[in-house]
């Protein structure tokens, strides 16, 4: 357990920044997955939001910038080839 006055501030800052962190990453993972089990008429708004959500998790430093942009084009790609498939 912390014993200075510090690193009790710490503690409570880390638990706090843990909570914000799970949240916003469960969020990105359940927008991830229900963009890619979306319909191909469906799938520009699904690719939009989670591009959104994906933006916001790394701006706040959840997810690298890179991860997400990752995926982001792989969400593009998916989508593409879904509405070519359908259409």
């Amino acid at each position: 357990m912390a014993n200075t006055k510090q690193a009790k501030k710490r503690a409570a800052q880390n638990y706090k920044l843990k909570a914000r962190n799970r949240a916003v990453k469960s969020e990105t993972r359940r927008v991830v997955k229900t963009t890619r089990a979306a319909a191909p008429e469906k799938s520009k708004e699904a690719v939009s939001k989670a591009s959104s959500a994906l933006d916001v998790a790394a701006r706040k430093g959840t997810i690298h910038k890179n991860k997400a942009a990752r995926l982001k084009s792989r969400l593009a790609r998916g989508a593409n080839k879904k509405t070519a498939k359908a259409g």
